[in-house]
């Protein structure tokens, strides 16, 4: 997990600069207060087999975890899957891969062309988790991905790497709802993703979020280089189950518009 955050706090500048904002305001509330928690991360990939997402799921699960619930996202054309651990001060992690099958030909063809020189067991690398692009694409084919899926334009841009990390709203002790801490990230000039609203769920459906809208990173392609979104930085905030446990899962509503936050336009 250091791994995977040093590796996206490298194109995601914000998320360091929030991360020590939130950390300042906790420890001028207490000295004693621990450090932030991170309540979940997120990775993306393709259903192809060599980088399916029960590839990427296999190094979470020699560590401890174990699959918990599955979410279907029809429009985006996307599965996905959720891993906790036993240990619940672990992160839990959402892993979602794009239904490449359903695409249009042509964007089949530009994805099947990036990770065709990608080797059979290239998943089975110690660092796989945060080893980026093993592609080149041009402008014309990242537009053109994006045209039809921001999803697939994002993962040829950026390769395997955490999407995003999560602040635990449950575990600060200065801000205790989304909607505190939408204010505090907007006072401090970073833009939120509004699809569906600043903040997605409720207590009503026991886990409410919000995000920032990712960073703009110049990035080299074939062809030149461009400005393409990166990654974002999500907080949650989780509610008691009727047995007084705090709900542990995602809710796919929420989860559908969070994708957007690495969309081009927004």
């Amino acid at each position: 997990f250091q791994h995977l955050w040093q590796n996206y706090l490298k194109i995601t500048p914000s998320a360091e600069k929030i991360h020590h904002l939130l950390e300042e305001r906790e420890h001028h509330q207490s000295a004693d207060t621990s450090n932030l928690v991170n309540d979940h991360i997120a990775l993306r990939t393709f259903n192809i087999d060599k980088v399916n997402l029960n590839k990427l799921a296999a190094h979470f699960i020699a560590l401890g975890y174990e699959e918990k619930e599955q979410y279907q996202f029809e429009q985006k054309k996307l599965q996905a899957k959720h891993f906790e651990h036993s240990n619940h001060t672990s992160p839990k992690v959402f892993i979602s891969e794009l239904l490449v099958e359903q695409m249009s030909n042509e964007v089949q063809t530009i994805i099947n062309k990036m990770l065709e020189p990608v080797s059979d067991d290239v998943s089975l690398q110690e660092h796989f988790l945060y080893s980026g692009t093993h592609w080149q694409v041009s402008q014309q084919e990242y537009e053109f991905l994006a045209e039809h899926s921001e999803y697939a334009a994002w993962m040829a841009a950026w390769g395997f790497r955490a999407n995003h990390f999560t602040i635990s709203i449950n575990h600060m002790q200065t801000i205790n709802s989304v909607e505190q801490m939408n204010h505090v990230i907007k006072q401090a000039g970073y833009e939120l993703n509004s699809a569906g609203g600043e903040v997605k769920g409720g207590p009503e459906v026991l886990l409410a979020q919000s995000s920032t809208m990712a960073d703009k990173i110049l990035l080299n392609f074939t062809d030149g280089s461009k400005l393409v979104p990166s990654c974002f930085y999500e907080f949650a905030l989780r509610y008691a189950m009727a047995n007084g446990e705090l709900y542990q899962g995602f809710v796919a509503a929420s989860a559908d518009k969070i994708f957007e936050s690495t969309n081009r336009n927004n």
